[in-house]
């Protein structure tokens, strides 16, 4: 277990998603990024996107924007270091990022995403 402040988690967030390629970011629409402790229903996840997949998406779709959380509390709960804490944050955010582009778990894990 590792504990950081949240301006400091925030930052390690921000730095992962700098290192996803513009290409990618350029097709994220409508997406919200948040950061929570822990999910309430399973507090041992490290991400979670909630939405429809851009590969199931119909030309209407629109509404509410779909979610990725990146869940602190469950993250320095997993991770001993602050480099570790680095690139797993670094491996959640783009596995969550794989699943709004549609991506199922084998897919993220045979990437090493997961």
């Amino acid at each position: 277990m590792i504990e950081v402040t949240d301006e400091r988690f925030e930052e390690l967030v921000d730095a992962a998603f700098d290192k996803v390629p513009q290409k990618f970011l350029d097709h994220m629409r409508n997406v919200v990024v948040l950061i929570d402790d822990f999910n309430p229903e399973s507090p041992y996840i490290l991400g979670l996107y909630q939405g429809v997949a851009l590969t199931e998406r119909t030309f209407n779709h629109g509404g509410m924007p779909d979610s990725i959380t990146i869940y602190k509390g469950a993250l320095c709960n997993y991770c001993s270091s602050e480099e570790q804490l680095v690139e797993q944050v670094r491996v959640t955010v783009l596995h969550e990022i794989g699943h709004y582009f549609g991506l199922g778990e084998e897919d993220l894990h045979r990437l090493g995403y997961a």
